[in-house]
């Protein structure tokens, strides 16, 4: 299943979950494995940088689980000023991640970046 049919879901739960980026490889910040039997739609992601220097971010849609597949940037190379939070998805560019696909992030500087979402989970 690639994901459920959204007029016959059964279950939509809200949910938000928020991931610390300690370093400047790619990390997974949403994943959606295969055979989930859910469509998860990301209606926000934030990325906050807490620290005095400004800071890069790129995000990736990825087209399998775990960053797996391919990947295309949904923001790629964005400053995000000191002490400042960019809204990076919002309720006017969701996304849906089907079963095995997976949002990543990247940060050009380590333990400078939080990402957080919200997100429905749909079942």
């Amino acid at each position: 299943m690639a994901a459920p049919n959204l007029l016959a879901a059964t279950t939509i739960n809200g949910k938000s979950t928020g991931t610390n980026l300690s370093s400047t490889a790619a990390t997974t910040v949403l994943n959606n494995p295969a055979s989930s039997n859910k469509c998860l739609k990301v209606n926000v992601l934030n990325a906050a940088n807490y620290t005095a220097t400004a800071a890069n971010i790129t995000i990736n849609f990825n087209t399998a689980a775990n960053l797996g597949g391919t990947n295309y940037a949904i923001a790629s190379t964005l400053t995000v000023p000191a002490y400042s939070t960019l809204s990076i998805i919002d309720k006017g560019t969701q996304y849906y991640l089907e079963e095995n696909q997976s949002l990543g992030a990247t940060a050009g500087t380590s333990n400078s970046i939080n990402i957080t979402i919200s997100y429905e989970d749909i079942s």
